[in-house]
């Protein structure tokens, strides 16, 4: 059974969703935007009733309790921070990581400077931050593609654009992929007193933050082919990224809303990967 749960840390209280026996492995879950920690529902049953203990946090700016007003407090160390510090309120010494969007990005940062703690690593639909970066560039597909980077770094005026008429600038990034009740929880999340600038704000910091290093613990990549945010020159490039073993998943006509578009199966290649890297 899904719990919802506080996680106090010095930054703040996070809120979380927790499922499986505490003792079981550990598993964190980080959520990206315009999203929160239950877009990992499915997952969090699934591998909560399997043996694990799972844990999905409403991150930096979700949280009502960490919600900071400066942009500056959403650098990139900052978020990596407030993932070491969860694990530690938690009592966890190492854990795997799953991150999707956002919290991708996050978690491919921490699992490059905390290999010491991170047994394993799943980065769903973001790539490496370096090919990312580099595609953002060079290839003129992913330039395209990530262009509404300029609009949600503008203060105001993106939460204006996003949050009139009822939400229909959020609802239209989901592109309808996903269940219509679940993207009404996310307006009505966004809708709350400076939510959606605190989410914004990662936008808006993301030039504060140094370069990603590669990463040397055991990670497992997922893309799909329809996503209109990350293209395949990115997707391709991130094996460059990664020193240690990896895994390279392409799921065939989804979004880039993977957890909730494809569940079932993103579950399955979560649990391979878990399997296959134990220590």
């Amino acid at each position: 059974m899904i719990e919802a749960i506080e996680i106090p840390t010095a930054a703040g209280t996070f809120d979380a969703l927790a499922c499986g026996d505490v003792g079981g492995r550990e598993v964190m879950l980080l959520h990206g935007f315009p999203e929160s920690a239950i877009e990992w529902e499915f997952q969090l049953r699934a591998l909560g009733g399997g043996g694990c203990h799972v844990v999905a946090p409403d991150q930096r700016g979700y949280s009502a309790g960490v919600r900071p007003t400066k942009v500056a407090d959403y650098r990139l160390e900052e978020l990596v921070g407030d993932v070491t510090a969860i694990a530690d309120a938690l009592g966890w010494q190492r854990f795997d990581l799953v991150g999707h969007d956002w919290g991708a990005y996050v978690g491919w940062a921490a699992a490059a400077e905390l290999p010491e703690r991170i047994r394993s690593f799943t980065a769903v639909s973001f790539p490496h931050p370096a090919a990312f970066l580099r595609a953002m560039t060079e290839d003129e597909d992913q330039a395209q593609r990530s262009q509404y980077f300029a609009l949600l770094r503008k203060p105001r005026v993106a939460e204006r654009a996003l949050l009139m008429d009822d939400g229909a600038g959020l609802r239209k990034i989901f592109e309808w992929k996903i269940p219509e009740e679940r993207v009404d929880e996310y307006v009505h999340r966004f809708s709350q007193p400076d939510a959606l600038t605190a989410a914004l704000n990662w936008y808006r910091a993301m030039h504060l933050s140094g370069p990603t290093a590669p990463v040397t613990v055991p990670t497992l990549y997922v893309w799909s082919t329809d996503d209109t945010t990350v293209g395949s020159t990115a997707a391709l490039a991130t094996e460059k990224y990664v020193t240690g073993p990896y895994r390279f998943e392409m799921v065939e006509e989804v979004s880039h809303w993977i957890p909730e578009q494809a569940p079932e199966e993103l579950t399955r290649l979560i649990m391979q990967h878990l399997l296959a890297h134990r220590s």
